[in-house]
C-alpha cells in the first residue's frame, strides 16, 4: 500500500468514522485502493470505492481531462500522463470488468455506491467531467489540512503509525508557528 493510500485510509478511518478495507486484489493487474463504509446516514448505509493518485511532480500532479490511451499506458513513458487523467480512473480504476467483478462480490453494484479520486489537485474543468462521469473528488492537501486541524484539536493517541506520524508532524509545525511568531 502506498503512503499517500494510507493517508487516505487514515482519513477515512480516524477523521470521518468509517469502516475500511484497504488494498483489494483483483484478477489481472487491477487493483482497488480502497473500500469505505460510512455507517453514520439515517437512511442505509453509504459505500464508496475510493482510488488515490497523488504526485507532487510539477508536470503531473493534476489530474486532467486529456484522453485516456490503454496502449499508452503500455509505454513506460507515457505512463505518468495517462495515471493523472480522468479517464485512466473511470476506465481503469473504476470501470474495469476484474475490478466490477470484485466489487460485485462486495455488494457493490452500479448504483449503490460512490466513486472518489484523492488526487493533488486538477484542471478546471475535471470537476465537471468528474461529476458527469459520477466521481467525487477530493484534494489530498485538503485531507492534510483536516487531518492537522483535528490532531491540534484532540488529545487522542493513535496507536495507527500514519496517523500517529501526521498528528506529530501537525503538533510540530503548531509548536514551530507559535516559536515564530513571539
Amino acid at each position: 500500500m502506498e503512503t499517500t493510500e494510507k493517508i487516505v485510509e487514515a482519513y477515512v478511518r480516524y477523521v470521518k468514522g468509517w469502516f475500511t478495507l484497504p488494498n483489494i486484489k483483483c484478477k489481472g493487474q487491477y487493483e482497488i485502493d480502497l473500500l469505505a463504509i460510512d455507517p453514520s446516514k439515517r437512511r442505509g448505509i453509504c459505500r464508496y470505492h475510493i482510488e488515490t493518485g497523488v504526485s507532487i511532480s510539477g508536470s503531473f500532479s493534476r489530474l486532467t481531462t486529456r484522453p485516456y490511451s490503454s496502449n499508452a499506458l503500455k509505454k513506460r513513458i507515457q505512463q505518468p500522463r495517462q495515471r493523472k487523467t480522468l479517464g485512466y480512473f473511470t476506465e481503469r480504476k473504476f470501470g474495469a470488468p476484474p475490478v466490477l467483478q470484485k466489487l460485485e462480490e462486495y455488494g457493490l453494484v452500479q448504483g449503490n455506491y460512490g466513486k472518489i479520486i484523492v488526487s493533488w489537485g486538477w484542471n478546471d474543468d475535471v470537476p465537471l467531467a468528474a461529476k458527469q462521469a459520477g466521481v467525487e473528488l477530493w484534494d489530498i492537501r485538503d485531507i492534510l489540512d483536516e487531518i492537522a486541524e483535528r490532531s491540534q484539536s484532540r488529545r487522542t493517541y493513535f496507536t495507527d503509525d500514519t496517523m500517529r506520524t501526521l498528528q506529530l508532524l501537525a503538533k510540530g509545525a503548531m509548536r514551530g508557528r507559535q516559536r515564530g511568531s513571539g
